[in-house]
């Protein structure tokens, strides 16, 4: 019996010594967020910003985070990024402001046209309202339940034409002119266009239909949705507004994470941030004589139509501030906070 009674005993301290190896083990195991956007494969965004920034975290942390990268709309539409990421279908996720404008109005600011000439003057200003501590963390993506890891101010945008031409201003009135909401409707309005607000990803078949006649798009993204030949005027030097890209985790995974996981990821963020604006602005002008040599006219608008421009875009920014403060949002005051961020 004492024998037995021994024997049950090595059995139950195995037994233990078995399972204290598996929580070490499983404690050891590195933590995997699955990261969703909308780009297709090959797009520059992914390349510049999204991957540099998993890459990053995974040297900062020792291989501690995995990450499952689900592209091209696997895990659902452009649109539906920010509730996939509420809902825990992503970790991280894309949220483009401009693509749910109704959940997210005050984030738009950036897109305002005439506000900056280059990536990184946008990008920098954006993210000192976006991160941690921000005017816009807090009014805008705190309430939502999520937290910015990184972000993105594409170039200034210009105008695209599948068809007709592009010789002054007068040729854009009337014509169905894709944009993604916020203040691009309300530029494309100001030319007397009509904006027709969708996703990017929709885009192409779009135009090769004729659904539109153009759009408003910067020329980073013409070759990266395959555009080129199916443009055939366009713009070159102005500032119809510009298009805000950012990668968002719930706050409550966020807050699930280790402070040395999350400083890593607040340290990979700003370095991507940095960074990723330098390789969006240095490809416009190769994109653009790429598109060029694929049938597009590249069309410099004279100095009287330049001109209206300037003075037509330069009141979007009030008209959209005003709007947002009749809602009851801080739309003068998150306008105000990023112009002063420019400087």
């Amino acid at each position: 019996m004492k024998a037995e009674i021994q024997k049950y005993a090595k059995l139950g301290a195995l037994a233990a010594l078995v399972m204290s190896v598996a929580q070490v083990s499983h404690a050891a195991d590195p933590i995997k967020l699955r990261v969703a956007d909308s780009f297709p494969t090959g797009h520059y965004i992914p390349k510049a910003l999204t991957q540099p920034f998993m890459d990053e975290v995974k040297r900062l942390t020792n291989n501690a985070v995995e990450f499952e990268y689900y592209p091209a709309e696997q895990l659902g539409k452009a649109k539906d990024m920010l509730s996939l990421t509420q809902s825990g279908v992503a970790d991280i996720a894309y949220v483009a402001p401009s693509f749910i404008s109704d959940k997210m109005p005050l984030a738009a600011v950036a897109e305002l046209p005439g506000n900056f000439t280059d990536s990184c003057t946008g990008t920098a200003a954006y993210w000192k309202l976006a991160k941690e501590g921000g005017i816009l963390a807090e009014k805008e993506f705190k309430p939502l339940g999520v937290h910015i890891l990184f972000t993105l101010v594409l170039p200034p945008y210009q105008v695209f034409l599948g068809k007709g031409k592009l010789d002054s201003l007068k040729d854009l009135e009337g014509l169905k002119i894709r944009t993604s909401g916020g203040a691009k409707d309300i530029a494309a309005r100001k030319l007397k266009a009509v904006s027709i607000q969708m996703a990017t990803p929709e885009v192409r078949e779009a135009l090769s239909r004729g659904t539109i006649d153009g759009m408003l798009f910067p020329y980073s993204s013409i070759l990266s949705y395959d555009l080129q030949g199916l443009v055939k005027y366009s713009t070159v030097g102005e500032n119809f507004g510009s298009f805000i890209v950012t990668y968002a985790i719930s706050e409550k995974r966020w807050k699930a994470l280790s402070p040395e996981i999350q400083k890593a990821m607040n340290e990979a963020g700003d370095a991507v941030t940095a960074q990723a604006c330098k390789v969006s602005q240095e490809g416009e002008a190769a994109d653009a004589k790429t598109i060029e040599k694929a049938g597009d006219t590249l069309v410099t608008l004279s100095p009287e139509d330049k001109k209206t421009v300037k003075e037509l875009m330069s009141s979007v920014g009030t008209e959209w501030a005003a709007a947002l403060d009749k809602r009851g949002k801080a739309g003068t005051e998150v306008l105000n906070a990023y112009k002063e961020a420019l400087k």
